[in-house]
């Protein structure tokens, strides 16, 4: 059964792919920043264990992803053959999963029915890309053979949810955003050009909406800002579809700067108010949470945004 969401205004933040560029300052920054709920995108490190935990033990409401780095060396055959550890003595995939426990939605949902919202994952550990990978590793951990079972499994998700605002995670984002090297989901090395978005998540937010849930935001990393073939510009970073849905790639790499006498931090803060996302902006911000640079991606006034 659904529950009426909470009419108020929420700050959510995005975090985009870590990289194990994460400080203890980090967590300190999001609650000096007075966020409702923190979305990780994943990639924290090529199965970076200790990355994992000590993101674990942020005390904010959270809901995460692992993405294709965090299993790096268990995913593909010639992962496996360059592992710098014993798979048969450890399962650092396990390990991290483990350490994230409920907060991870890969797969799978988190219901914050305070916030009035709830976050549902995409495939977890995903690299993109049109075409099936990682079989093996799919069907041993999550009996998932193929894009349509895929798209079952996040399905199966969605309708266990409490509430009726659905906000999807997923590591890559969905095919449909575009074919360019510069889109949220191109492909931006050679040959450039193409969709590298994940077919699986673009069906299940299709029939999501079709359910009439509402779907105000999907949040997503994998795909760098700066592109690899060109510093004259870089990706474009929103996109909204004919639903009023925003897509937000949070994927700000490297997310931590370093200045003279200080670290600045990358978060994509997002305002929602009710159903409909009103503002993205990109916000660089100190250990203390002063957000030094903040720059608008998206706006739209509440009226705008549900007359469209």
């Amino acid at each position: 059964m659904s529950v009426s969401p909470v009419p108020r205004a929420l700050t959510l933040a995005i975090v985009g792919d870590v990289h194990e560029a994460w400080e203890p300052e980090d967590g300190l920054a999001l609650q000096h920043l007075g966020v409702d709920l923190v979305l990780l995108v994943g990639d924290f490190g090529n199965e970076s264990v200790a990355t994992v935990g000590a993101i674990a033990q942020v005390p904010l409401s959270k809901a995460i992803v692992l993405g294709n780095h965090d299993a790096w060396y268990t995913a593909t055959d010639w992962g496996r053959k360059k592992c710098p550890y014993d798979r048969t003595q450890e399962d650092r995939v396990q390990q991290q999963l483990d350490l994230l426990g409920e907060a991870h939605v890969g797969y799978g949902y988190r219901d914050f029915p305070e916030l009035g919202v709830s976050v549902v994952g995409g495939r977890p550990f995903s690299w993109g890309g049109p075409q099936w990978q990682h079989q093996r590793f799919y069907c041993d951990r999550y009996g998932i053979t193929d894009f349509e079972t895929s798209t079952a499994k996040i399905l199966e998700a969605v309708q266990q949810t409490a509430t009726s605002i659905l906000i999807f995670l997923s590591h890559c984002g969905p095919q449909g955003l575009g074919d360019r090297p510069e889109d949220p989901c191109g492909r931006d090395w050679k040959p450039l050009g193409g969709d590298f978005g994940d077919p699986d998540l673009a069906a299940a937010i299709i029939t999501t909406q079709q359910m009439g849930k509402r779907v105000p935001l999907v949040a997503f990393g994998h795909m760098h800002h700066q592109l690899r073939h060109t510093q004259q510009r870089t990706r474009r970073m929103t996109h909204v579809d004919e639903a009023g849905t925003v897509y937000v790639n949070a994927a700000w790499v490297p997310r931590i700067v370093k200045t003279p006498g200080e670290s600045r931090r990358n978060f994509s803060l997002i305002r929602l108010q009710g159903e409909t996302v009103t503002e993205v902006a990109v916000v660089w911000v100190t250990a203390k949470g002063t957000i030094v640079s903040k720059q608008i991606l998206y706006r739209a006034t509440i009226a705008t945004s549900q007359s469209a």
